[in-house]
């Protein structure tokens, strides 16, 4: 059985990308127009069993193009989006390695960017292995160490690592990596916006030279070519994007954006969704004060909303997810780190609290609707100065996204007013027996008007269907035009107070311009754009911190990216860390619950008594 940790972060679900695909020699040919099975790909009966028996019925195209290459062992650099069934394309021909009888020790390791995406692909690696007593292992940090050296010890098949937790286990030469045959970096993008670019490094020369490299991503920035230059042999390279619509008909995401102050944001939120009507949502925020105050909110305006970060325990985590796939909860609030990985079938629309500020992050995100052929809403809720990042990523997605007006307090009392009638019409034409309320209707007849007793009866209907009572207007300010040169209010580019030095009359206390961006390393954000301010982490060179440990700690645990954290300054006891000013209290928060270098460091704004 898996070996998943007594406290892990578990993954909710079987992998959604996961209808599985198959592996082996040169698989026979399918007739022609005629779509190729599991079967097909050769992979063995236990494989094929188990396939079955979880319900897949044909590989998806990057499980297609993939299976055999790896199979054969080859190198290969995949680009596939979330949603595409990229862990079933590496996870089955990693399974069809095992040798029945054999002694039990690592023959893959598989690195992934977060804790809930390491035991969501381990859950994966299990269900599809299962008739091959496969043995899978997630490593990953905020977890008892001597648990999974308890369970190396016994034995695995496969290991499924966060970098950060790997390097710590090769550093106390507590990984066996000699018999590795086949290493799998899934979403080498987001390991490495997270700053895990010399963890990947050290971990890669630590596996044996004679293996097999696959990588996966979902973007092919140059970063990623760096590393294949490396560490990949002859790849082949496969390409696989989502399916296209055909022309002439609607897009399966229906994107849109508002833009609002932060003010007005919780009470546009819920005004839009009352609008929307969604049957099952995921609102993305920033930070897990964030999500916890916006769950409260949205449960105070009627709606059952459960709130997913990264500071809750397993059993809330499992408790929450079986609340959203059984329906009994409408909204999942959640930060991104702690929904990586996650599926859910029903699920009709994504929001953006805040506009992503990588647009690869937005892709993910509104990947997680409009499949399957059902079509999906995405929603952005945008502060003005937030405006270039709407820019961004239509540049990326090459799809416009529409910015629309929040709705007025007739908007939504017309929408109410016209759920209600939906209702009532349900009622008419469902064929129940609606006689029984007639001696209620005859009695009310002889003291009143026919449409006096309907419009009491819609009454009735429409409270007790839970219409939000609301007679506040939201400023509209999507009508003001968009600014269009550098300079104006909302695109202050590099010149923004940002890009200035921490200060200009010590230059020698903090890193500044292009030796700042060299001390990051090859994958080095360029820094954040806006007001800035200096943290103090008690933990330093003597603790063996480096810059990417406070990149990867910062991003890992809030909702910044690398290239959102500035300058990084690491002295023996102690450093400095340069972030937004208006995310420092959010940082500081989340920060209390996770380690550095495996220390607990203490985090506060820096008063500058040590300069």
């Amino acid at each position: 059985m898996t070996d998943l940790p007594d406290d892990a972060p578990a993954a909710p679900t079987p992998e959604n990308d996961a209808p599985a695909a198959p592996a082996v020699e040169a698989p026979p040919e399918p007739a022609p127009d005629e779509t190729p099975g599991f079967a097909d790909l050769g992979l063995r009966v236990e494989l094929l069993d188990a396939l079955n028996a979880l319900g897949y019925e044909e590989p998806t195209p990057i499980q297609r193009e993939t299976i055999p290459q790896i199979t054969s062992g080859r190198d290969l650099l995949g680009q596939a989006a979330t949603g595409t069934g990229k862990t079933a394309a590496f996870a089955l021909p990693i399974l069809e390695r095992i040798v029945p009888d054999a002694a039990v020790e690592p023959i893959a390791l598989v690195l992934v960017p977060t804790r809930e995406l390491a035991v969501q692909v381990s859950e994966a690696i299990y269900k599809y292995g299962r008739e091959l007593d496969a043995q899978v292992l997630p490593i990953y940090g905020g977890q008892p160490i001597v648990h999974q050296l308890k369970v190396i010890k016994r034995g695995v098949h496969v290991l499924v690592a966060t970098p950060g937790r790997a390097v710590d286990h090769i550093n106390r030469g507590t990984l066996p990596l000699d018999a590795v045959e086949l290493v799998v970096l899934d979403e080498a993008d987001e390991m490495l916006d997270m700053g895990f670019a010399e963890d990947i490094d050290a971990i890669l020369d630590a596996c044996p030279f004679e293996r097999q490299t696959v990588l996966f991503s979902a973007t092919m920035p140059p970063r990623i070519a760096s590393i294949a230059k490396r560490h990949l042999k002859d790849p082949v390279r496969i390409q696989v994007d989502r399916e296209a619509v055909p022309a002439g008909e609607a897009p399966l995401v229906r994107q849109s954006a508002y833009l609002v102050s932060r003010n007005h944001k919780s009470a546009a939120l819920g005004r839009i969704l009352d609008v929307e009507s969604p049957a099952s949502a995921i609102v993305f925020c920033k930070t897990r004060g964030e999500v916890d105050e916006l769950t409260e909110t949205l449960n105070g305006r009627g709606y059952r909303a459960e709130a997913l970060h990264g500071g809750m325990n397993q059993e809330q985590r499992d408790r929450v997810m079986g609340r959203l796939r059984s329906q009994t909860a409408d909204l999942l609030v959640a930060t991104d780190v702690a929904a990586r990985g996650l599926d859910v079938d029903h699920l009709t629309h994504v929001v953006n609290y805040d506009v992503p500020s990588a647009p690869e992050s937005y892709v993910h995100r509104i990947g997680r609707v409009g499949r399957a052929g059902r079509e999906g809403v995405a929603i952005t809720l945008a502060e003005p100065r937030q405006r270039r990042l709407l820019d961004n990523i239509e540049r990326l997605t090459k799809q416009t996204i529409k910015i629309e007006k929040i709705p007025t307090v007739a908007d939504l009392r017309a929408r109410q007013m016209e759920l209600t009638l939906d209702q009532v019409r349900e009622a008419l034409e469902s064929g129940d027996d609606l006689n029984r309320f007639r001696a209620v209707v005859d009695a009310l007849a002889d003291e009143f008007d026919l449409v006096d007793v309907a419009l009491a009866a819609v009454k009735l209907v429409h409270e007790a269907s839970g219409a939000t009572e609301d007679h506040e207007e939201i400023p509209d300010i999507a009508a003001r035009e968009k600014p269009k040169h550098k300079g104006d209010k909302w695109d202050k580019g590099a010149k923004g107070k940002g890009a200035k030095s921490w200060d200009k009359d010590k230059p020698s206390k903090g890193y500044q311009g292009k030796k700042d961006r060299d001390d990051r390393g090859p994958s080095a954000p360029r820094g954040p754009q806006g007001d800035t301010s200096r943290l103090y982490v008690g933990a330093g060179r003597g603790d063996g911190v480096r810059p990417q440990d406070l990149v990867g700690a910062i991003a890992g645990e809030t909702h910044l990216r690398g290239n959102d954290i500035g300058a990084i300054r690491i002295f023996d006891r102690f450093a400095l860390v340069e972030v937004p000013t208006d995310s420092v209290d959010r940082v500081i928060d989340a920060m209390k619950a996770t380690t550095i270098r495996g220390k607990k460091a203490a985090v506060r704004k820096d008063r500058g008594d040590h300069d």
